[in-house]
């Protein structure tokens, strides 16, 4: 059986423990990689969230994450091969469905990893929809507690909404 989705409250020190985490990880991958960013629910202050801190790293070419495989399993981390995402490459800390730390590999600058920026930035900014998404998560949450399949699949057109908000915004220019 699954791990129950948990959603917990907002807590500070998901950001000193993204901090710690991207330092090992800048120890183990050097120069190779090009930016760590912290990006999920934990990423946001004040927005519950499943305790499970999301990170993207940089490279030049997906095919450089394929060397960083054992050097992050000194860390932890498996690799977890994802056939429906091929712009990413995925590794996971923790156990299978009940992982602790979530690793995404995507090019640098690509229009991945600038939606996950730009997701996380958004609701930063914006607290009405900070708020909806969190009641969105709580409801997914109770609906299908065994099930991060349906969670996470409940949670994809309001994810694709705000992404869509944020491009527009860029497009658009700062507000006079």
């Amino acid at each position: 059986m699954e791990q129950e989705i948990i959603i917990e409250k907002a807590k500070a020190q998901w950001a000193h423990e993204f901090e710690a985490e991207k330092q090992r990880l800048t120890d183990v991958l050097g120069k190779k990689v090009l930016a760590i960013e912290h990006i999920g629910s934990t990423s946001v202050p004040g927005l519950a969230a499943k305790p499970v801190l999301d990170l993207i790293a940089g490279v030049n070419s997906l095919s450089e994450a394929s060397a960083w495989i054992e050097p992050l399993q000194q860390l932890g981390y498996e690799h977890v091969f994802h056939e429906g995402f091929p712009a990413r490459r995925f590794f996971r800390k923790g156990m299978w469905r009940a992982g602790t730390h979530h690793l995404h590999v995507y090019v640098f600058q690509s229009e991945e990893w600038k939606n996950q920026l730009r997701f996380r930035n958004y609701l930063r900014k914006h607290s009405v929809e900070r708020q909806k998404y969190e009641t969105l998560k709580k409801t997914l949450a109770r609906r299908f507690p065994y099930d991060r399949t349906s969670y996470t699949k409940g949670k994809e057109s309001f994810i694709t909404a705000v992404i869509e908000k944020a491009k527009h915004l860029e497009r658009s220019g700062p507000a006079c």
